[in-house]
């Protein structure tokens, strides 16, 4: 299915805040899985993938320990919208030539875009690197070297963010609309549905407009 990339935005929200995420960080995951959208990669799906991966874990098991050294989760993968919230807090360190380097991170191209916003906000580009993959990014556009095809890899061993050298050759720009495959949004809406509050007699009485009565 091709939607618009605010309804995209507005279903991950949903979903985020139904699988149990602070309203902050619903919002960015939200952001993320619309940012990978535009640009052509399956951001909604690995949303949905985390979620159900992180379903019912609370946020600290899959949150960096220490944001010195190697960032990791305490005994879970780590979370990479987590991993990509805290890459915005200490985008400044990459600023300094110091990389931010990650072990075990689930679905790695969830930290991509959370990599652009800090390419934004230093003015300067910056690399994410997984296994043989490499990602630049401006904040709008993006550069990929992927000749191994693991773009979208459940894993990454290490991840490592650094900046990067301003690049002049061709490089995709984002769209004004995603796909999004319908078993991936149902998924999602299995999330969302977790917002709404379990109906009650009384509310269903008020719904049905006639009440309890039978005026057939």
């Amino acid at each position: 299915m091709n939607r618009s990339l605010n309804e995209i935005e507005a279903h991950a929200k949903r979903a985020a805040r139904g699988a149990g995420l602070a309203w902050g960080l619903a919002e960015e995951a939200a952001r993320a899985a619309r940012w990978l959208a535009a640009h052509g990669f399956g951001g909604p799906a690995l949303l949905a993938d985390v979620l159900a991966q992180n379903d019912g874990v609370s946020h600290a098991q899959v949150a960096p320990v220490s944001l010195d050294g190697v960032w990791h989760a305490p005994a879970q993968e780590l979370c990479p919208l987590a991993a990509g919230a805290a890459l915005n807090d200490c985008a400044d360190r990459l600023a300094e030539g110091q990389p931010v380097q990650m072990a075990e991170v689930s679905y790695p191209l969830l930290v991509v875009p959370f990599a652009a916003w800090a390419a934004i906000h230093l003015n300067a580009p910056v690399q994410v690197r997984w296994q043989n993959l490499l990602i630049d990014t401006d904040g709008e556009r993006v550069w990929l070297d992927d000749q191994q095809h693991e773009i979208e890899t459940s894993k990454a061993n290490e991840l490592v963010c650094v900046t990067a050298k301003r690049r002049k050759d061709a490089a995709a720009v984002p769209g004004l609309r995603g796909d999004v495959p319908p078993q991936v949004w149902d998924k999602l809406d299995r999330f969302a549905q977790r917002t709404f509050a379990p109906a009650t007699e009384a509310s269903r009485l008020l719904g049905a407009g006639t009440g309890a009565s039978d005026n057939d």
